[in-house]
């Protein structure tokens, strides 16, 4: 019988780990180490020679360890398995989110250059993009979810810096609204805005959909980045950031973050391949009770709206397209309008028992949060009011837990007696 091609989920429990290696044991141990022992001053020079790109490597070599902050075990598995689901060429792990999408776009960007991103994105990239890269020289301009593909266009050439776009960086769904950017689209205008010897990349933050629900590298992505502190982690005990694409970049990025020194450590990556071997299961149990969730709050008196991807159908049908290209599913992270403002939004958050107030996503627990005054916070207030994160919006993350249980803590948090009167 000839050897069947196993799904990512199946290959999550022994991809790239050989137990001959590790005194037999089934599981990958933690490489608690800073360093490695060469057999010979030959072999240290080989190894030397190939990380620090002196030299190619050759047919059949294989790469030695040397230091962890090169490369250890565990990170080198996590990163081996983490390429099945995007089918990417490879893939490079960090101590945190903002660590992969910090060192992409300085290792893919430098003074004079134009990035193009779409808003709204995650708080923290916002903060970066606006307030961190400005300061090295370069010049950032935004775009919104239903801008279209003349009007983007219109927008990079208005910037006045049209022959110096470098990359466009997007996230879809954004955070918190969930609303869709065309990623084929955005592939077609990077084309359109190369030069003979400058590609324009593309890199898409999948956080929201996990390596499960989207592959942006399918869609024309360079880069497809992640804080896996959220689904890939998914147990609200590690912090961590991923960025996968193809071998000729990850070069490159794994280049910087070897002098920047933000990789993951051993018990990062043992962390992350452990909830690695339930991640379908998890992904996949937290849409169900997503949709049960959303189908709940749609009809409740208290909500003006509810942004939940499995309603484009009927809400917007534009971005139901997009999403029907891009997505193999809904996901699980809605959000909300209640009827009030602030006041009442805080209300019905502090009146909940079973869900959790935390700013995260992707975990087991279901944690809701208040946009405006937490993740998105730093954003310019008028730049808040343009991309629908209002004083009522609630964003919640549905966990793992019993869904009947779930709608009766939100139902009796809507029995807000007091202010709504």
């Amino acid at each position: 019988m000839m050897k069947p091609q196993f799904s990512p989920e199946s290959l999550m429990m022994s991809h790239g780990y050989d137990p001959k290696l590790s005194e037999g044991a089934i599981k990958c141990p933690i490489f608690q180490t800073s360093t490695f022992v060469f057999n010979s001053a030959e072999e240290g020079k080989a190894f030397f020679e190939v990380a620090y790109g002196l030299r190619e490597q050759e047919q059949g070599e294989e790469l030695g360890l040397i230091y962890s902050r090169l490369n250890n075990p565990d990170l080198e598995i996590l990163e081996n398995r983490l390429c099945l689901w995007d089918q990417a060429e490879d893939c490079a792990v960090f101590e945190s989110g903002m660590s992969a999408i910090s060192t992409c776009l300085m290792e893919f960007l430098k003074p004079g250059d134009l990035l193009l991103y779409s808003s709204p994105v995650y708080g923290g990239t916002d903060h970066f993009i606006n307030h961190i890269l400005t300061k090295f020289g370069i010049h950032v301009v935004g775009f919104y979810p239903d801008s279209t593909k003349e009007e983007i266009e219109s927008i990079i050439v208005d910037s006045g810096h049209s022959d110096r776009l470098a990359m466009i960086y997007i996230e879809t769904p954004a955070n918190p609204t969930n609303s869709l950017i065309d990623m084929q689209m955005c592939r077609q205008i990077a084309d359109q805005f190369s030069r003979e010897d400058e590609r324009v990349y593309l890199a898409v933050d999948n956080t929201y959909m996990g390596p499960l629900w989207q592959h942006p590298l399918k869609h024309g992505a360079d880069f497809v980045l992640y804080s896996a502190t959220k689904y890939i982690g998914g147990h609200s005990d590690v912090i961590a950031g991923a960025c996968l694409g193809s071998k000729e970049n990850m070069t490159r990025i794994k280049g910087l973050r070897t002098f920047l020194g933000n990789m993951a450590g051993p018990w990062t990556g043992w962390l992350l391949m452990r909830s690695l071997e339930t991640l379908k299961a998890r992904m996949e149990l937290q849409a169900l009770n997503a949709a049960k969730v959303a189908e709940f709050l749609r009809s409740h008196t208290s909500i003006n709206k509810v942004y939940y991807m499995g309603f484009l159908k009927e809400d917007n049908p534009l971005q139901h397209e997009i999403f029907q290209r891009q997505c193999n599913s809904a996901g699980a992270m809605i959000s909300f309008e209640i009827d009030g403002s602030e006041a009442e939004a805080f209300q019905f958050i502090n009146k909940l028992k079973l869900v959790k107030l935390a700013v995260s996503l992707g975990s087991t627990e279901s944690l809701i949060q208040h946009p405006a005054t937490m993740t998105h916070a730093g954003v310019d207030p008028e730049e808040k009011e343009k991309i629908g994160i209002k004083e009522n919006l609630i964003r919640l993350s549905v966990g793992v837990e019993n869904p009947d249980d779930l709608i009766w803590d939100l139902k009796q948090a809507l029995t807000l007696e007091l202010d709504l009167a």
